[in-house]
């Protein structure tokens, strides 16, 4: 069998700091169980408010990994 196949994942990932830290860590935590991540797609990014001042980013990642036999 030729060519790869990938399977799709859905994770949110959150941050106090930043959207960029949500994703990073998303995709950290993923690849402690899931391996030969190729890639990352942002489908929502959304965030929590509290007294007028961001409290937290909140991002929606789709994550591919390569499926192995």
């Amino acid at each position: 069998m030729s060519g790869n196949i990938y399977k799709v994942t859905e994770v949110v990932g959150t941050s106090e700091t930043s959207i960029e830290d949500a994703i990073s860590g998303a995709i950290e935590r993923t690849a402690k169980t899931v391996r030969d991540i190729g890639w990352f797609e942002v489908i929502d990014t959304r965030g929590h408010v509290v007294d007028g001042k961001v409290a937290h980013y909140q991002v929606t990642l789709r994550i591919g990994f390569q499926l192995h036999d």
